[in-house]
């Protein structure tokens, strides 16, 4: 069989690669557009310009370097969209840090994992963020804290973390605060900052993303300088961002689409950010659009939905807009069409990837038809190799449906500390197995048509049952849990648990409600709960999901 008549396809372009680490690269587009606005974050009022961004950068990275901070130390940042957010982001990488972002929405079980886990030494912190209080959580955590000099942390429970940095102007005992980081800077640590731009490897680890895992615990998918620079800067060649653009990001920065196509990629191309809110709201994007002139738009397909569902959607001039990124969950065609014609997002591309594929790997291009974006998710990025194979890791014919790998640049380095999870996922060949399935056509476009049995997607968000089920079975009165998605018109999916009480045991759907958001991400939460004797399964004892599925569907009329 001839190789074109196999699902093999690699991303032929006339852009180099970048063999530069994010400090050069930012320093690069700062004496090339020292005046120019770099980034505007509306809620807090802040506007800099490219040599303000960099004195802002520059000082906590030489702050971060007088705290004792060392190449390859573990610094996370649990904290909504702000300006602090990209400061901590270029600043760390300037002082050769691997950055570990947390989700804002975690609790205390899943932040002591991930701290823990990656062995920070140090976090950036908001004092809370909607109904959490971080403080309070980090106290309960450790409650070391109030009783240590700042830096100076011994926590039993978290063995690694020294050092926390809060954000806000109030102080708090066993913390320091940004601006005081930031104030510590002297000519001696600027000096160490000078020498690492040219000795910090583009190779070097950078940055530690937590996905959630179909096993269990979220994986720290580990990433370098290489992986997401030029990520950012070929996915902004392909939807043609210049330095003319300003690049609205109502997408969380903790994720890998708001720090990777939002700010990095800005800075990659020079052109301005825009962070409407601290977090998603459909009024304040629209409204930044407006203000700031926005011509780049992203967003999950829930967001669109919100902004174009608006009651005074129209009364929004958004003419301004040319392009963006649709991703994170299959795009649906009404969606789409409206964000052409009433966004006037002409251009507007379909992404696909994974955080481990830095997150890029497919994308449709400006020139494709209706039909293509709506149908695929686009050809193979610059410099990515993408194939389908069956269950023998064979490549399959065009057509054929059969798992969707990738491989190049862009793999990411591993997941952290877990070889046997990374072997699982990169094969000795160097291909990343997404355990999406999918199908590619004569012209190398590709089209997720299911995904690997057990995961679903909530509004955007990847949830692994398997993670749920195990944070549920900590309750004490629950004596075995199955967790499936049912369709929602909104969300695309949403989370139903089946659960089996203790014997003699009374819960009800109020009680285990107020368990779980005091336990796990608010996203995970299950919508619907079904208290069950028993689950339907198949003779050999295997739990039949598929059953429950269609129970649930006729039970709420779905």
């Amino acid at each position: 069989m001839a190789t074109n008549e196999l699902s093999y396809e690699y991303g032929v372009s006339d852009v180099p690669l970048m063999g530069k680490t994010i400090g050069v690269v930012f320093d690069e587009t700062v004496a090339r557009w020292p005046d120019k606005l770099a980034i505007i974050s509306r809620h807090q009022s802040i506007r800099w310009t490219y040599r303000q961004y960099k004195e802002q950068v520059d000082a906590l990275a030489a702050g971060l370097i007088e705290l004792g901070l060392k190449p390859g130390d573990r610094i996370g940042i649990w904290s909504q969209n702000n300006a602090e957010w990209a400061v901590v982001q270029f600043a760390t990488a300037k002082a050769g840090l691997i950055m570990v972002n947390i989700n804002p929405a975690y609790r205390s079980s899943e932040l002591e994992y991930a701290l823990t886990k990656s062995g920070c030494v140090a976090l950036v912190t908001s004092p809370d963020f909607k109904t959490s209080n971080y403080i309070e959580i980090l106290h309960k955590l450790a409650p070391e804290i109030t009783s240590c000099k700042p830096g100076k942390l011994i926590s039993e429970r978290l063995p690694c973390l020294k050092t926390i940095i809060r954000l806000g102007v109030e102080q708090t005992p066993g913390m320091f605060n940004f601006k005081q980081v930031m104030e510590m800077a002297t000519a001696a640590s600027a000096g160490v900052l000078q020498q690492l731009s040219k000795t910090l490897q583009f190779d070097d680890a950078i940055n530690i993303q937590f996905t959630s895992g179909t096993t269990g615990a979220p994986k720290g998918a580990t990433l370098s300088h290489h992986n997401i620079v030029n990520n950012a800067n070929l996915t902004g060649h392909t939807m043609g961002v210049s330095s003319d653009d300003v690049v609205c990001i109502p997408v969380p920065m903790y994720h890998c689409f708001g720090m990777v196509i939002g700010t990095l990629l800005s800075v990659v191309r020079g052109c301005t950010s825009v962070m409407p809110g601290e977090y998603f709201d459909p009024q304040s994007t629209l409204q930044a659009v407006q203000d700031e002139g926005g011509t780049v738009l992203y967003g999950v397909p829930t967001m669109f939905i919100a902004m174009l569902g608006l009651d005074d959607f129209k009364s929004y001039n958004v003419t301004t807009l040319r392009t963006g990124v649709m991703a994170g969950s299959p795009c649906p065609i009404k969606v789409l069409k409206q964000a052409i014609t009433d966004m006037h997002m002409e251009k507007i591309t379909v992404a696909y990837g994974m955080t481990e594929l830095s997150p890029v790997s497919n994308q449709s291009l400006m020139s494709d038809s209706f039909e293509r974006r709506v149908s695929t998710v686009g050809v193979s990025h610059p410099h990515v190799e993408g194939k389908i194979v069956d269950e023998q890791n064979r490549i399959v014919a065009r057509g054929e449906i059969g798992e969707y790998c990738a491989r190049g640049y862009s793999v990411m380095i591993g997941y952290w500390a877990d070889a046997e999870k990374t072997a699982e996922s990169i094969d000795d060949g160097g291909w990343m197995h997404t355990g999406d399935l999918a199908t590619m056509d004569d012209e190398g476009y590709v089209t997720v048509v299911g995904r690997s049995k057990d995961m679903l997607i909530r509004g955007g968000e990847n949830v692994y049952p398997k993670e749920i089920e195990d944070l549920l079975y900590r309750h004490e009165k629950i004596e075995d849990v199955q967790v499936i998605g049912v369709p929602d018109q909104k969300m695309g999916e949403e989370i139903c648990a089946w659960i089996k009480t203790v014997a003699d045991h009374q819960l009800n759907e109020e009680e285990l409600k107020a368990w779980c958001k005091e336990e796990m991400a608010h996203y995970k939460v299950p919508r619907y709960f079904k208290f069950v004797e028993e689950f339907p399964m198949t003779v050999t004892g295997k739990i039949q999901k598929f059953v429950m599925r269609d129970a649930m569907k006729k039970e709420l009329g779905l």
